[in-house]
């Protein structure tokens, strides 16, 4: 996926489907757990310090598992890259599961899985595919049994 700095800072700057002041680790900065300001925004998971407006980092969700790993705790690790992995712990288990729920709805996998349901259902109604009309229907990425490359 392609995407510019001032792009990407106009998304994070959009509302919310969820946000939160949790706890945070990344890669590569061992496992110390900061807070964090963490804000889902489509399929982008932007973080912030807790007192600056702009993010300091984004998390494109796709390909990749979301786990819940304690009680209050889930992570993010990439498919390709296993070991960059980052973990939240938040102040409750409802919370946590709320999170857990939120990332994967609005993983790419889920969202093309949508899309391809949604597809058949207005097919099987109508008769018509809806992607048609954009001149899209053929694309391999809104086939059944086909993966984005």
């Amino acid at each position: 996926m392609r995407y510019n700095e001032r792009e990407l800072l106009s998304l994070a700057r959009q509302p919310a489907e969820k946000a939160a002041e949790i706890r945070m680790s990344v890669p590569k900065k061992g496992n110390v757990l900061k807070k964090r300001l963490v804000k889902l925004v489509v399929n982008f998971l932007f973080y912030f310090r807790t007192d600056e407006a702009e993010p300091i980092g984004a998390l494109l969700l796709e390909h990749c598992k979301i786990t819940k790993e304690e009680e209050n705790v889930f992570s993010i690790s990439f498919i390709e890259e296993p070991e960059r992995k980052y973990c939240f712990e938040c102040a409750t288990e409802e919370q946590c599961q709320e999170w857990v729920e939120a990332l994967k709805r609005a993983s790419y996998e889920f969202l093309r899985r949508s899309l391809i349901f949604y597809r058949n259902e207005i097919q099987k109604m109508t008769g018509k595919d809806p992607l048609e009309q954009y001149g899209i229907s053929e694309e391999a990425r809104f086939q059944l049994g086909t993966h984005r490359q």
